[in-house]
């Protein structure tokens, strides 16, 4: 008797081990070794990115005219794609290199270009489809994308516009950045002071922020188990019978 009841005990541990966050992606193993931001990330601006939209405004004379009906949209500016390589195709140019540049030194680098042709060129440029995707299992399971609406939007900014973390683990937030094949993992936490400093990270396009969720055990503990209490006890039952 005693015996059968040990190995239900130990069947009912062992299936126990994954009933807390069975949903729960993008998990990392417990030693799993994050990446570090440096000081210079923390204080990183905004970095154009493959498919990003950019509305250009080309102007002559330091802004006093124009250039071109073409460049003018009611954006206030031509959109042009970031393609996959990192490259953008213009009128007159053709394909630049412009992935990797903050919004300011691509907008140095197109006045630059511009110059050869134009007075005093004056450039002004937008990302118009910033965003980053957010997922909060502890706001009912829920994923979200958040569009940047400046080129400098920080962490805290991103969280509050996608309702905060209620329910989720504030000293657990990741955030996985770059080439999806070979990404870097970022660990934050927000619940000391302390941590401050890397929720004001500037975000970068695509970024995603995983909020590990709040777990209620007894609730799913007791979920979990009543199937197999409801089967150990008609084994318990049938062992009565025909012992």
């Amino acid at each position: 008797m005693r015996k059968l009841i040990l190995i239900i005990s130990l069947l009912l541990f062992v299936a126990s081990c994954r009933i807390f966050s069975p949903s729960e992606m993008l998990r990392t193993k417990i030693n799993y070794k994050y990446s570090q931001f440096s000081e210079e990330q923390l204080v990183q601006e905004y970095k154009i990115a493959p498919f990003d939209e950019l509305a250009i405004t080309v102007s002559s004379n330091n802004g006093e005219k124009l250039i071109g009906a073409a460049n003018s949209t009611s954006s206030g500016g031509a959109t042009y794609t970031v393609e996959y390589d990192g490259m953008v195709k213009l009128p007159v140019f053709g394909r630049i290199k412009i992935s990797g540049l903050t919004v300011r030194e691509a907008e140095k680098n197109l006045e630059d270009l511009f110059s050869k042709f134009y007075k005093d060129p004056f450039i002004q440029l937008r990302v118009s489809n910033m965003r980053v995707i957010l997922f909060s299992k502890g706001q009912s399971g829920s994923a979200s994308i958040v569009s940047l609406k400046n080129p400098n939007t920080t962490l805290f900014e991103a969280l509050a516009t996608a309702g905060g973390i209620s329910g989720g683990k504030a000293y657990n937030i990741k955030i996985i950045r770059g080439d999806l094949k070979n990404p870097q993992v970022y660990l934050v936490d927000l619940s000391t002071l302390e941590g401050m400093k890397k929720a004001n990270l500037i975000l970068q396009a695509n970024d995603i922020i995983i909020i590990k969720p709040q777990v209620n055990i007894p609730e799913k503990f007791t979920t979990f188990l009543s199937p197999y209490l409801s089967l150990s006890t008609f084994v318990l039952l049938i062992f009565q019978v025909f012992k």
